[in-house]
């Protein structure tokens, strides 16, 4: 019998969201980056003008606002479809303002718990792969297979590199590996589910991995037989 829920976390640039990816599509399961669901609130909240900053409003916003997340329903690159009160909002999720205000927001602790339980609904529906930084710990800690995948600072600095280039972003190997090791100390020292392995995940060090290997491990991973108590 297959994992029906399956939890991924894993530091920034692990390639944590490309084996879920990946993995949900060998096994037509849902795939869920988590992040998607505080960038929905949190686009939610410019577009009503509530300003990022009212921890309150936002927080009254993320308990009430329709978000639902389905596989793509466009051929356009979209890993899943959002939608925010029934509208498609999946490519706007990724608009610099989003960016830039979406990390406040994901702090806040009343959006968390609401989001939490709205992650926790979606998984309740089986069949999915989740990712994130408190997948295994907090959302999902009775998953069926939890996964912590980890690759070297400097190999995901490498990878984010890469990526920024793709981006047309300019910024050095050095200016990167920095903000990796940075973001490295504030998940694992917050005071809010801080990042960390479950007691019962699997360590994925995908370090010296192509993504056929890692996809192939994991996939052998879901195959096994899962232990009854």
């Amino acid at each position: 019998m297959k994992p029906s829920t399956i939890a991924i976390d894993g530091p920034a640039a692990s390639g944590k969201s490309t084996i879920g990816h990946h993995l949900a599509q060998s096994l037509d399961y849902l795939y869920l980056d988590t992040g998607l669901l505080y960038r929905a609130v949190t686009w939610a909240a410019l577009h009503r003008g509530i300003p990022i900053e009212d921890e309150a409003q936002i927080s009254r916003l993320a308990q009430t606002l329709d978000i639902r997340v389905s596989n793509p329903t466009e051929d356009d690159g979209r890993q899943c479809t959002v939608y925010v009160e029934r509208k498609d909002v999946t490519w706007d999720l990724r608009a610099p303002e989003v960016d830039h205000a979406v990390s406040p927001v994901s702090a806040y602790p009343v959006v968390r718990a609401a989001l939490t339980q709205k992650m926790r609904a979606i998984a309740a529906e089986g069949d999915v792969v989740m990712v994130g930084r408190d997948i295994g710990t907090v959302v999902l800690p009775d998953a069926d297979l939890k996964l912590y995948v980890v690759a070297s600072a400097e190999e995901r600095a490498h990878r984010r590199l890469l990526d920024n280039q793709e981006q047309g972003k300019e910024i050095t190997y050095a200016e990167v590996l920095s903000i990796i090791k940075k973001r490295d100390r504030i998940d694992s020292n917050r005071a809010t589910a801080p990042l960390r392995p479950a007691d019962d995940a699997i360590i994925f060090d995908n370090t010296e991995l192509s993504i056929e290997a890692m996809l192939q491990r994991v996939l052998h991973l879901v195959h096994r037989p899962i232990p009854r108590s």
